[in-house]
């Protein structure tokens, strides 16, 4: 005959319900849970923190740079343009027809979006929204940007291209 307390074992040594493990297996659930939390506060958080930075900020941290030197750019060929980093920005150079220097902010007044110069047209485009700008001026022609595009002062000294704010 079968021993009813050695069936009772058997059946409390295949039970799952220690505590011990029971515990382990929801704290580590928990802690999943909460980093995973953490990663979506940290996603939302952050584009929405460099949204409300202050303006005073955004001003300061641009107007850091006040001048590029570009060796060698008095040889940029006639109806083309170099892109440089002003600052922590895009900005390009172009050398029209007539031999003249521009240089203008690269960045699209609409939504940011980085323009580029086309020698075809002889005007600057944002391929993001159609905006369109005069290479000359950087004043906007067509398109949904509202403002121009910011010029810089050239200068050209020695074999190179010094370029400032206006």
């Amino acid at each position: 005959m079968i021993n009813e307390d050695a069936i009772n074992d058997i059946l409390r040594s295949q039970d799952n319900d220690d505590p011990e493990i029971d515990g382990s297996k929801r704290s580590f659930l928990w802690m999943g849970v909460g980093a995973i939390g953490a990663v979506y506060v940290g996603a939302i958080g952050y584009p929405v923190y460099k949204y409300l930075a202050t303006p005073a900020e955004r001003a300061a941290s641009e107007t850091a740079v006040n001048s590029a030197t570009l060796d060698g750019a008095d040889k940029l060929p006639v109806n083309s343009a170099l892109m440089f980093k002003f600052g922590t920005k895009p900005a390009m150079l172009i050398r029209s027809a007539d031999g003249n220097f521009v240089a203008l902010n690269a960045v699209c007044t609409h939504l940011g979006c980085t323009v580029k110069y086309n020698p075809e047209t002889v005007r600057i485009e944002c391929a993001c929204h159609g905006g369109v700008y005069d290479a000359k001026t950087g004043s906007n022609i067509s398109g949904p940007p509202p403002k121009p595009l910011t010029k810089f002062n050239v200068e050209v000294q020695d074999g190179r291209v010094l370029v400032t704010r206006a």
